[in-house]
C-alpha cells in the first residue's frame, strides 16, 4: 500500500491485545493488515494485571510475568514486520487489567483488534472475559477476529443496520469496504415476530411496515454512494424470524460484519445487545462493533 495514501474516512490507529495464544497472534496479523491497509500504525498490547494476580506481588514473580511478556511482544512483533515490513509497530507492555489496558492504548480514535479466546489476562474471550468487555464499554470501535484463518477473501463488508439512525456508524463501514477495494452489503433484517400484538394487528399494516424499512434501506444506500461514488453498495431486506440466526449465516460470505452499538444501560455497568452478543460468540468472519456515539475523525457522526 502507498504509505503517502490518506487513511480513508474515520480509520484511524489499530490497537490489538496479544498474550502469546494461537488466537491472539491471528488477531494480530489481522490487525495489522487491517493497520497496513488503513495506512495507520499498529499498536500491541500486552496486560499483566499486576494489580490482581497474586503471584506478581514478589519482585522475582513480577520480573519473570514482565520477561514473558516482553518475549511475547518481541516475537508478535517480528512476525507482524516479516508480513508487513514497512508497518509502523509499537509495542506496549501494561500493568492495568486488559480491558482498561486496551481502551487506554486507544484512547479516543483507535480501533480496538481481540482474538476470539485467549490466555492468561486475555483468557475465556468466548465467555466473554475481554472481548465482550471492551465491546460493551468502548467509545471507540472494536473488532473481534472470528472465523477460519486463510479462507477464500468475499471482497465484501456487510452492515447490520437496523434503521435511518444508523448512516453514522455505517459511513465507517463504508470506509472500510472502501480501504479494501471491496463492496458494502448494507442488510436489514425484518423480524414480523416482534411486531405482531404489538405496533401491527393486521396483514396490510406489516406490508406497509415492511415496504418502509425497504425504503429506508435505500435512502441510506443512497446517502453511502454520494459520500462514496466509486463504492460498489447493495442493500437488502431480510425476511426472517431470528436476526441472530440471519446475520451469522450472512457472516459466513463477508469478510468483515459491521454492526452499531447503541443500547441503554442496564443499570448493571456496560452491556451489548442480545445480537452483538450473539455474533460475538457465533460469526464465521470478524465483527466490528462500532458505538453510535462514535464520530468520524473529519467530524462526520
Amino acid at each position: 500500500m502507498n504509505k503517502q495514501t490518506a487513511a480513508p474516512l474515520g480509520l484511524a490507529e489499530v490497537v490489538v491485545g496479544i498474550d502469546g495464544s494461537p488466537s491472539a497472534r491471528t488477531a494480530a496479523l489481522w490487525a495489522a493488515e487491517e493497520a497496513d491497509r488503513r495506512s495507520r500504525a499498529l499498536c500491541l498490547v500486552h496486560a499483566i494485571d499486576t494489580g490482581r494476580r497474586v503471584h506478581t506481588r514478589d519482585a522475582r514473580s513480577a520480573h519473570t510475568a514482565r520477561e514473558a511478556a516482553h518475549e511475547v511482544l518481541t516475537g508478535t512483533a517480528e512476525a507482524v514486520r516479516e508480513r508487513f515490513p514497512g508497518l509502523a509497530v509499537t509495542q506496549k507492555l501494561d500493568e492495568q487489567e486488559p480491558v482498561a489496558a486496551l481502551l487506554t492504548s486507544a484512547g479516543s480514535r483507535g480501533t480496538v483488534v481481540v482474538g476470539s479466546r485467549g490466555l492468561g489476562g486475555f483468557s475465556a474471550l468466548l465467555l466473554g472475559s475481554v472481548g465482550l468487555g471492551v465491546a460493551a464499554s468502548a467509545e471507540v470501535p472494536v473488532v473481534v477476529v472470528r472465523g477460519e484463518t486463510g479462507r477464500p477473501e468475499s471482497d465484501s463488508v456487510t452492515a447490520a443496520v437496523r434503521d435511518s439512525a444508523d448512516l453514522g456508524w455505517l459511513l465507517l463501514a463504508a470506509a472500510e469496504a472502501d480501504a479494501r477495494r471491496a463492496a458494502l452489503r448494507i442488510i436489514s433484517v425484518w423480524n414480523v415476530l416482534a411486531h405482531v400484538g404489538t405496533v401491527a394487528t393486521m396483514l396490510d399494516d406489516l406490508d406497509e411496515m415492511a415496504q418502509q424499512r425497504v425504503r429506508e434501506m435505500k435512502e441510506l444506500a443512497d446517502r453511502v454512494r454520494e459520500r462514496f461514488p466509486g463504492l460498489v453498495v447493495g442493500h437488502h431486506v431480510e425476511a426472517g424470524t431470528s436476526t441472530p440466526g440471519v446475520l451469522t449465516e450472512a457472516s459466513a460470505h463477508t469478510d468483515l460484519l459491521v454492526m452499531g452499538r447503541g443500547h441503554p444501560s442496564t443499570g448493571l455497568g456496560p452491556s451489548l445487545g442480545r445480537v452483538a452478543h450473539a455474533l460475538i460468540h457465533h460469526a464465521r468472519c470478524p465483527v466490528e462493533i462500532v458505538p453510535a456515539a462514535f464520530v468520524a475523525m473529519d467530524g462526520t457522526p
